[in-house]
């Protein structure tokens, strides 16, 4: 799959088939992570890869916002270091790169986080100098999740050029 059309199709995935994600596409997942571009090349990321079934159950228990997460075969926590200026947008690049890579493969994936964060680094055994920014839970979609039929606003609504308020088109 081109990248355009992975950025075209992707949507989030919340529902995951019983089935594990083979360990080449895992590496994958986590060398696209690795390998994205960063901030003065400081690389302020790392990735705790998450297999087991009780810290899966875990984890979706700790984060507000994603208790599918314990039906996933894999998660990963991404956590920034505290001192890092640009961690968080560095970060989520990275984690861009594995959700469309993920997809690419027909792996499904969503953000999950937004509370609980502090929990769940303590519970993957983050050092004190890291945050944790998020979780992905990933799998094979449970169900057609309907690729390519985002309900997006316009182009011309969201894009202007020189100027804001100068159609893009």
């Amino acid at each position: 799959m081109e990248v355009f059309e992975a950025v075209r199709t992707v949507l989030a995935v919340r529902s995951y088939q019983d089935r594990p994600v083979p360990d080449d596409v895992v590496r994958r997942i986590v060398e696209a992570g690795q390998l994205t571009g960063s901030s003065m090349n400081m690389q302020p990321w790392r990735f705790v890869v998450v297999l087991h079934r009780d810290t899966l159950r875990r984890l979706g228990e700790l984060a507000r916002s994603g208790p599918y997460i314990a039906g996933a075969p894999l998660a990963i926590v991404i956590a920034v270091e505290k001192a890092s200026k640009f961690g968080v947008s560095d970060a989520s690049r990275a984690i861009q790169s594995m959700v469309l890579t993920a997809w690419a493969d027909g792996v499904g994936s969503n953000w999950a986080g937004f509370g609980g964060l502090d929990a769940i680094g303590k519970l993957v055994g983050l050092p004190a100098e890291f945050d944790a920014l998020a979780v992905i839970p990933f799998g094979y979609p449970a169900s057609d999740v309907g690729r390519g039929k985002k309900k997006r606003k316009p182009l011309g609504e969201v894009a202007h050029r020189e100027r804001f308020g100068q159609p893009f088109e």
